[in-house]
């Protein structure tokens, strides 16, 4: 019998990445102690922790297989998930923002190509000037994101700390709707902001919103945009803040960045 969850469950359940979930369904792979609590039963586990027991249990008119609530073993179940990637790029004019946004939308596009067989979503923050803008909202369609990514502006300041935060609100936003989907928010910046929304530093803005995404699970991952010569450390600061990974690529291109965050999306595993 199809009921209302039973379509919401499968119209959020993707190919790529595995969750943990509490409900009676995916695939079994361990158990649990769960002492009284006989739902969802793993019944080889628990006769396995009733085993050293019954030979002090058993008496001679009893059964002759003795469970007390103690021995419950609980299922621990994974299932498919979608993925929801959130791409937020430093648009801020610097010498290598072309070549930043160019390895993005190539990312964006080839995510997107597999994103209706996953059926992940995909989208685009971008920050430049005073502000931080949606330029694709979380999408499986890749004619929207043709469209959208055509025209991208860039230059002006850096407002690190309306990027992050914008970020948090889409992501959070998108996980009211679809609560089962897991996001991955990836970051291109050099880590440096110079502009506030509040009386705060810039720099010490970033960090309180950086620490934002861990506090929420929201897992996310840092690729340092700033050159080895002159660089100060702040993206690796900036993820430490996020509980991020933070990677330095070799060669910044769609091919390099769409196959790190595809590593990263293989790891995301609960």
């Amino acid at each position: 019998m199809d009921t209302p969850l039973d379509k919401l469950t499968r119209s959020t359940s993707g190919r790529r990445s595995q969750t943990r979930t509490e409900r009676k369904r995916g695939r079994y792979i361990q158990s649990r102690p769960s002492p009284g609590d006989p739902s969802d039963l793993a019944f080889d586990a628990t006769l396995r922790a009733a085993a050293p027991f019954q030979e002090e249990r058993r008496r001679e008119d009893g059964p002759a297989l003795v469970l007390h609530p103690d021995d419950y073993q609980r299922k621990v179940r994974v299932r498919r998930a979608a993925n929801l990637v959130l791409f937020v790029v430093d648009a801020s004019w610097s010498m290598a923002v072309a070549e930043r946004m160019e390895a993005t939308k190539g990312a964006v596009m080839s995510l997107l190509t597999d994103a209706y067989q996953q059926r992940d979503r995909v989208g685009l923050v971008v920050f430049q000037k005073n502000a931080a803008r949606v330029v694709l909202p979380p999408t499986n369609s890749v004619e929207l994101a043709r469209r959208a990514l055509k025209d991208i502006p860039v230059g002006g300041k850096t407002p690190l700390s309306a990027g992050l935060q914008m970020a948090y609100d889409v992501i959070t936003r998108e996980l009211r709707q679809h609560p089962d989907l897991m996001p991955l928010m990836v970051l291109l910046t050099d880590g440096a902001g110079n502009v506030s929304t509040t009386n705060m530093p810039p720099q010490q803005e970033a960090y309180r919103v950086a620490e934002m995404f861990p506090q929420a699970h929201i897992r996310s991952l840092v690729i340092n945009m700033e050159h080895e010569a002159f660089d100060q450390g702040l993206a690796q600061s900036l993820a430490d803040h996020m509980e991020a990974a933070c990677y330095t690529l070799a060669e910044l291109k769609a091919e390099s960045l769409l196959r790190t965050v595809r590593e990263e999306l293989a790891e995301q595993i609960f």
